[in-house]
């Protein structure tokens, strides 16, 4: 019995050791959005133990409780990123789970030969793409972009993170339709049922939860990147993540307004999360034991 409790207590320690590990970044976040610059020198953590609150972060965003009413250049120029950011990340996401889905359905349902290459090294060579560093991307990006004039678009953006995070949508997606029995289908297909029928009416229902969690991981993705919208955006696309990095400059850096506007970033990822956390719960245990 002795020996089960001391089980117990350690693994609950590590547990919680590992939350506050996990956790630390958001709360460091969190509280240098109401740090002055002492405070952030300083290393003060506590609120009202080590330093007392600011809204000086908050107010440079026109976000604090005294400015929030009233008219702010720098509230509607937060809003047109958070916009930019979430007409680019949804849309991307949404294109890649569309597109990412037929062709991993494809990869699951039929024999490809592509030269010596069969489905496994078709999969495999969509996921390799990850392994590609962006930089690598950045001048032909550039140059492509520059002769279709999409730079400094939204459809630019929409267009370049569908192709960053299709990969991943193939790979998610591929295991959820091999988790699903293939009779399934052919018993649609037997009482009449088209191709698209059967993968419309049998095999989308069940994989549902899949396809959230490719968009909810997808969207996170899209939406924290930094280097391709540093690369790409300069005025009309501008998006959260390099608004962030904007508030360095050559003098000094604004660790509460950077702060803050990372804390507004989390927020609606941190809603999305909690509101679908049962489809992405079951979608990424869906599939899990095939591969």
């Amino acid at each position: 019995m002795k020996s089960n409790f001391y089980e117990k207590i350690i693994i609950y320690g590590l547990l919680l050791f590992w939350t506050f590990i996990c956790l630390f970044p958001i709360y460091w976040t969190a509280t240098t959005s109401f740090k002055t610059a002492v405070n952030v020198t300083q290393g003060h953590l506590i609120p009202w133990i080590d330093f007392t609150p600011s809204w000086k972060g908050w107010r440079n965003l026109g976000l604090s409780p005294g400015t929030i009413f009233t008219d702010s250049m720098p509230r509607r120029e937060f809003f047109s990123r958070f916009l930019n950011t979430f007409i680019i990340s949804a849309s991307a996401s949404a294109l890649a789970v569309l597109l990412g889905s037929c062709a991993a359905y494809g990869l699951s349902r039929f024999n490809y030969k592509f030269g010596p290459m069969r489905n496994p090294d078709i999969s495999f060579f969509f996921l390799s793409q990850l392994i590609l560093p962006p930089v690598v991307l950045a001048l032909p990006v550039l140059i492509l972009y520059k002769e279709l004039s999409l730079v400094d678009t939204k459809i630019g953006m929409i267009l370049l993170y569908t192709l960053t995070v299709l990969p991943i949508v193939i790979w998610i997606m591929r295991d959820q339709f091999n988790a699903i029995p293939i009779e399934l289908e052919e018993a649609a297909l037997v009482d009449g049922s088209s191709v698209w029928g059967a993968f419309i009416k049998i095999v989308l229902p069940i994989v549902v939860p899949g396809l959230v969690s490719a968009f909810i991981l997808c969207l996170i993705l899209c939406w924290n990147e930094y280097f391709l919208a540093a690369l790409i955006t300069s005025t009309h696309a501008i998006t959260l993540p390099v608004m962030v990095a904007s508030q360095i400059s050559s003098q000094s850096i604004a660790w509460w307004n950077m702060a803050a506007i990372s804390g507004a970033m989390c927020v609606p990822l941190i809603i999305i999360a909690i509101v679908l956390e049962k489809y992405i719960v079951k979608g990424m245990a869906a599939g899990a034991i095939k591969g």
